[in-house]
């Protein structure tokens, strides 16, 4: 096994940089994930090196070269980045390594792939379930479609060919074209009804119907389509059957005035609701239909149990023209709900795996929040009673004080009017009499 760690040969690494392709792993020494990572890492090392690839593997400690990870746009950890010349793709798929090899050779070769034959043709289309071809000579539709291979390359294959390489079965209208074959069928690209190729492109990248998870559904939100779940149990798969079967017709019967296109949808089955609960903040019966809006958190599942293809259809249509209910949602209270949500579930999950440890670190907290609090109202009545003595008074001292004060000024006021009366005593009759 040969992989080359960068950390211990930066400067070779820098030298190197624009000759080699580079599979790089930025890692922290605390990260978690990272160490996940690192047999597997190593496993995807040995392969590509036993393989005869070009891609050179390394790993990075992304803490330690901060720099060198700054200026790739390393935010977080673990970032795996394939550096090729100029560019630097940042891989997005799942961290096994039959995945992490699969993108290491398609983004270290040419962006758009020549097929020089009809059994090369062939070939290339039994081994991938999507496959983008441009077909024709030179032209503004080729140089846009190298550049959007070149944007898009970490995501899917892209290949070019002549019109005799295509069998018999496919016609195309005019050329040049580009084409995308998946589900058993294939679709030529309309700049009027498709937009942009890049839009088109990634909107197609996917089959019609695939297995859902958190990190495809991620995914999935950049097509811009409407998700349809099958949330199915493996005992009970007649609800991923009648889906699969109106994906199907969906994609392949033109004719129909009820068509819900591929343009429109995504489709795919989940097993299990766990996630999907936690997504909806809400709880979805096992096996049912839920359709999700990535772009507004939006969600949509039929009023009664879909028992027949109509009944979908029915569904599907309502949410397409607005009649359906939409639930959930991006607004303040359905930020508030989630932030309550999720804190109510992290509390759970730690009482559940460690009863211990969720008193620990819940119980201390409040604890001490708790002596804080009367610290200050005691704090407060202390500080009243010093003042008090501070002035030489308590409590009691203070109300006896009151008292004695009290009886010197009535008696005050009586000896004063003794005193007015003997003055009067004193005067003389005529005093008395003008008085």
């Amino acid at each position: 096994m040969q992989i080359l760690f960068v950390l211990s040969s930066l400067f070779r690494f820098k030298d190197s940089r624009m000759e080699d392709v580079w599979l790089v792993d930025f890692y922290a020494p605390w990260c978690g994930y990272c160490k996940k990572l690192e047999p597997i890492w190593k496993e995807v090392g040995a392969e590509l090196t036993r393989s005869g690839s070009p891609v050179r593997v390394g790993k990075m400690d992304g803490t330690a070269y901060s720099g060198v990870a700054s200026e790739f746009g390393v935010r977080g950890y673990p970032t795996i980045k394939l550096l090729k010349g100029e560019l630097a793709y940042n891989y997005k798929g799942p961290r096994t390594k039959d995945d992490i090899i699969e993108f290491a050779n398609r983004v270290a070769g040419p962006a758009v792939r020549s097929l020089p034959s009809r059994q090369m043709f062939e070939h290339v289309l039994k081994r991938h379930s999507v496959l983008f071809l441009y077909v024709g000579g030179e032209s503004p539709l080729k140089e846009k479609y190298t550049e959007v291979a070149s944007e898009l390359i970490v995501y899917t294959y892209f290949f070019s060919a002549s019109e005799d390489v295509l069998p018999e079965s496919v016609t195309l209208h005019e050329l040049p074209s580009v084409v995308v074959f998946k589900d058993g069928t294939y679709f030529t690209y309309d700049e009027y009804e498709d937009g942009s190729l890049s839009s088109w492109v990634n909107r197609e990248r996917f089959q019609s119907y695939l297995p859902i998870d958190g990190f495809t559904l991620y995914e999935l939100g950049e097509t811009g389509k409407l998700v349809a779940i099958a949330v199915t149990d493996e005992r009970d798969p007649t609800e991923r059957t009648a889906l699969s079967v109106c994906t199907q017709c969906f994609c392949n019967d033109q004719k129909s005035s009820l068509m819900l296109s591929c343009r429109d949808f995504q489709f795919g089955h989940m097993e299990g609701n766990d996630y999907i609960n936690s997504l909806i903040m809400g709880e979805v019966s096992v096996p049912s239909i839920i359709i999700l809006n990535t772009s507004n958190e939006q969600y949509f599942v039929p009023a009664e149990p879909v028992e027949d293809l109509e009944q979908l259809l029915r569904f599907f249509s309502s949410v397409l023209d607005g009649s359906a209910p939409a639930f959930g949602g991006d607004g303040i209270f359905q930020r508030i709900k989630r932030v309550a949500y999720d804190a109510r579930s992290t509390i759970m999950s730690v009482f559940r795996s460690s009863p211990l440890l969720g008193c620990f670190l819940f119980g201390l907290p409040l604890g001490v929040i708790s002596l804080m609090c009367y610290g200050i109202c005691t704090a407060e009545s202390d500080d009243d009673t010093e003042l008090m003595k501070r002035d030489g008074f308590t409590d009691e001292e203070e109300e006896e004080g009151e008292e004695e004060e009290q009886q010197r000024l009535t008696a005050g006021a009586e000896g004063e009017e003794e005193e007015d009366a003997e003055k009067i005593e004193q005067k003389s009759p005529t005093e008395k009499k003008v008085d």
